[in-house]
């Protein structure tokens, strides 16, 4: 509809192009009639439209971005170092350690001046300096010799076991257990291990070859998974969490259960109390830290902590995202200063009376107890208070018990080097091959933290294994448990 400008006053007609229309000038467009009320509808629309439009290039919003999700380019800058890495001024240096023994011995001397090309007067000056370098690999094929003798008890040929190798394979232990810890234990994929046995280490391999290989590994190596959840359900403090997996592109959960000298992994397509069962086939007797994820509520156990750094971030993701009331920042800081408090007190618990600390354990379980018996009227507070009297024997469990932690730090450690194998791999194909995954990373990354070389020691297992048909024991911890 074509409508004629000037039949709007020059005022209205300012006030639409700046989309801010009176009360009283959108009377007198209305008296104008109906020409006049529909062209000041599209022009206010087109204005509309036209700003929205400047505010979104001026921020860098996309459609792609979800709502209560900031982009990374809007998200502050991270915090700068508190220091500059590296050694403080005036610290001995580091350095590589003396080799204990020397392979090969090299002369370097320089027949002229590197800058001058003049002839150089020889004197009885040397330095020297070390190199360690891997030599040029070559495969090494070893031609076993069986002698088959006859058992007259038995009544039956029998021959001595292979130690090298597994039955049948053309393949020695050292390439399935290297293979299987560059895939299970580091993360690489199966077309990167492929490449290097082929290219670098010139032994020609097949991928199907090496994943049939890896499931025979599995099945000899089950007896130390099933050793490691025992002694997970043994322990005093176990810390639990989960992420999600892809097997054969179905969504899956990967479970993560740790303690110092131990990680048990499990994938399953169940992300709630049907998993659990599977791994808590028994009453956990100690200490359960998590998060606040509902399922664990389902887990039998004596004691229980929820992650305290949860709630904090809990309580950042909501002041940033929700748009939370009025009401809130009273909430929160209540709710900060309540946690600040209880874990500054964890902190200084050696150097209190042992009376001076039971009343301020009390204090803190009273304040924690009013905070909750309040009516808050924010939305997002009573959502947090509802958890917190779920939780409300679980929050302030590492005052009381020694060596429980009030975070979750330990589980999100042990399940980030297998979220990294997940980004690279995207998951796994098959069931069977996710049940592979879940045994050989929890064997790989439990002989890491007892302080055990991997793969002499997965080598040396099999040999025992080929040779006396027994698995030996899952090695105890050697040192420190290294995270």
């Amino acid at each position: 509809m074509a409508v004629d400008t000037a039949v709007i006053s020059d005022r209205a007609l300012r006030a639409l192009h700046t989309a801010s229309l009176s009360e009283r000038q959108a009377e007198e467009i209305y008296a104008q009639g109906k020409g006049a009320v529909v062209f000041a509808l599209l022009e206010l629309t087109k204005r509309l439209a036209e700003q929205r439009a400047k505010t979104a290039a001026e921020s860098h919003e996309t459609p792609a971005t979800p709502s209560g999700m900031k982009p990374p380019y809007q998200k502050p800058p991270a915090k700068s170092r508190k220091r500059r890495p590296g050694a403080k001024p005036g610290h001995a240096g580091s350095r590589r350690k003396v080799p204990e023994r020397i392979d090969w011995q090299a002369e370097h001397r320089a027949g002229r001046c590197p800058d001058c090309g003049g002839k150089l007067k020889r004197c009885q000056e040397t330095r020297i300096r070390y190199t360690e370098d891997i030599p040029e690999v070559q495969p090494e094929v070893t031609e076993h010799v069986i002698h088959r003798d006859w058992c007259p008890t038995c009544k039956k040929a029998v021959e001595p076991a292979v130690p090298d190798a597994l039955p049948g394979s053309s393949l020695g232990n050292h390439v399935l257990v290297l293979s299987a810890w560059l895939h299970y234990g580091l993360g690489n994929t199966l077309s990167q291990i492929v490449e290097v046995f082929n290219f670098h280490l010139q032994m020609k391999i097949t991928s199907g070859g090496l994943v049939q290989m890896w499931y025979r590994l599995q099945a000899m190596l089950y007896a130390w998974y099933e050793q490691i959840q025992r002694e997970a359900l043994r322990s005093a403090v176990l810390h639990g969490d989960e992420s999600g997996w892809r097997v054969d592109g179905k969504t899956h959960w990967l479970w993560c259960f740790t303690t110092r000298d131990l990680t048990y992994y499990m994938i399953d397509r169940s992300r709630g109390s049907p998993a659990l069962q599977k791994f808590f086939i028994e009453e956990f007797a100690g200490t359960l830290v998590t998060d606040f994820w509902g399922a664990y509520n389902a887990v039998a156990c004596a004691l229980r902590q929820t992650c305290l750094v949860h709630l904090l971030r809990e309580l950042e993701h909501t002041e940033k995202y929700k748009s939370p009331g009025e009401h809130w920042p009273a909430f929160a800081k209540k709710l900060r200063r309540l946690l600040g408090d209880a874990i500054r007190l964890w902190r200084r618990q050696d150097e209190l009376s042992e009376a001076t600390y039971a009343s301020r354990r009390e204090r803190i379980t009273a304040r924690l107890k009013a905070l909750t018996d309040t009516p808050w009227e924010d939305a997002h507070a009573r959502r947090l208070v509802k958890r917190l009297r779920r939780h409300q024997s679980d929050v302030f469990t590492f005052l009381d018990q020694p060596d429980v932690p009030f975070e979750n730090n330990a589980a999100e450690r042990a399940i980030r080097p297998a979220v990294i194998i997940r980004k690279n791999s995207y998951g796994n194909r098959s069931q069977r091959g996710a049940d592979c995954q879940a045994v050989l990373m929890s064997i790989f990354r439990t002989l890491k933290q007892r302080g055990h070389d991997p793969i002499r020691t997965i080598i040396d297992a099999l040999a025992t294994y080929l040779t006396t048909e027994q698995l030996p024991p899952l090695p105890e911890p050697k040192t420190t448990s290294a995270k």
